[in-house]
């Protein structure tokens, strides 16, 4: 793409310009700053165009703002979009769609799409060094994408991690700082060490350039539904960014003859235990109420999200709504996904399907029309979260006799229930 299409950065309250830099609130009103484009500058924005591009999110290239090719995350996104029978029939959905981010390459989160625009970004800006302030994914992806850029990396997490995911950034030879506080003190500290030592944290100074990865997510549902937008969309909210990007890039694809108008509805699903963007929605109020976060869905655990507001309001102009589920239909929702459609997916998404569960046990959802359900992590990140609710394997000796003592004592015994099948598996 031609760097003349990034002309900038804009406030989002209000309207003040800056020059493209690595910086990410208002001088003036502490808005925050989002990237403004001319797309004059380059090639006619057409279907031929990302038909003729990669398989991957920079098939949109032309979309997103690097003022050159990427240098990190090739091969990120173009990830399936599986319409989901199955899971259709145990919701009573006609047609109903999962975004799988779960097999996202490399780290198997979402977050690979960001990363791979913010360090691409940061090589643009010179820094060599980068960090985040993460839940989890993001921390796995920018220790996996600043190995591949050859970037020295500073990850910042809450002390209460899971286990998966600390392992799943260390192993990239990042540096990893343990905070004692959860994510939004981890984020008041990032903004300081991004004042103090001017390296390029993803999700502080490079906010603006990493958001815009997020809007992939939605260039790819609307190419892989045959060039439509679907009529809704439940998507899991932390920082609350995702949501805003999806139905941006929507836009933009309808503004550009891409897709003809956007009938979609957004939704945000939250846990009880961290809801703040569901709470504003539900109470009709643009005042979001900061939470101190208490969920096993820490991926999405953010109690003072910095695009809540700007999530809300999508909900809200789009037709949609916003609902949160507990911890135990977090759960539920994991497995009914996994063993419907065979997609072992992280506690965010188990929020999301629990929600969309909720929202058609409201009426809320029609059950005649098409949903997208956006899956954002896979579940082997998460997997203390539902290890106290599978059934254990069935030990046998290597023999035929012993199967079938065990096979007929499985007979005889009371069905479990669907959530809680237990499978034949050898000890």
């Amino acid at each position: 793409m031609s760097g003349k299409k990034v002309v900038g950065l804009r406030c989002r309250e209000c309207g003040q310009q800056y020059d493209k830099a690595p910086i990410h609130v208002c001088e003036l009103c502490f808005g925050p700053l989002e990237v403004q484009y001319d797309y004059a500058a380059g090639p006619k924005i057409t279907r031929e165009l990302f038909e003729s591009g990669p398989l991957s999110m920079w098939r949109y290239a032309d979309l997103l703002p690097l003022d050159g090719p990427p240098t990190v995350g090739k091969q990120v996104g173009f990830t399936p979009l599986v319409r989901a029978e199955n899971l259709g029939r145990a919701l009573g959905l006609r047609e109903v769609y999962i975004k799988n981010d779960a097999v996202s390459h490399p780290t198997l989160s979402f977050k690979d799409r960001v990363v791979a625009v913010a360090l691409s970004k940061a090589r643009e800006f010179g820094f060599q060094t980068v960090g985040c302030a993460s839940t989890g994914n993001l921390a796995n992806s920018v220790a996996a994408h600043a190995a591949e850029g050859g970037f020295e990396a500073y990850i910042f997490i809450p002390h209460d991690l899971e286990l998966g995911k600390v392992v799943g950034t260390l192993i990239y030879g990042a540096n990893v700082l343990s905070v004692q506080g959860n994510y939004d003190e981890v984020n008041r500290l990032c903004s300081e060490v991004a004042g103090k030592y001017g390296w390029g944290l993803a999700n502080v100074n490079l906010r603006p350039f990493y958001g815009d990865g997020s809007k992939t997510f939605g260039y790819e549902i609307a190419e892989q539904l045959g060039w439509k937008a679907p009529q809704h969309i439940v998507c899991p909210s932390a920082g609350g960014s995702l949501v805003t990007k999806i139905y941006k890039a929507l836009q933009e694809f309808s503004k550009f003859g891409v897709i003809d108008g956007v009938p979609t509805k957004m939704y945000v699903a939250q846990a009880t235990g961290c809801a703040p963007i569901s709470t504003m929605v539900k109470e009709r109020t643009e005042i979001m109420k900061p939470v101190r976060p208490n969920t096993i869905a820490k991926s999405i655990a953010i109690g003072n999200p910095a695009d809540g507001y700007y999530a809300a309001e999508t909900c809200r102009k789009s037709g949609g709504w916003a609902e949160d589920v507990t911890d135990e239909e977090v759960v539920e929702g994991i497995q009914l996904l996994a063993q419907t459609e065979g997609i072992f997916t992280e506690t965010a998404g188990g929020v999301t399907v629990a929600v969309t569960r909720k929202l058609i046990e409201q009426g809320i959802l029609p059950k005649d029309e098409s949903v997208v359900i956006c899956i954002t992590g896979n579940g082997l990140k998460t997997i203390d979260a539902v290890l106290g609710t599978l059934n254990k394997t069935i030990p046998i000796m290597p023999s035929l006799a012993s199967l079938e003592e065990a096979l007929a004592a499985r007979a005889h015994a009371v069905p479990a229930a669907p959530a809680q099948r237990q499978e034949l598996v050898a000890a």
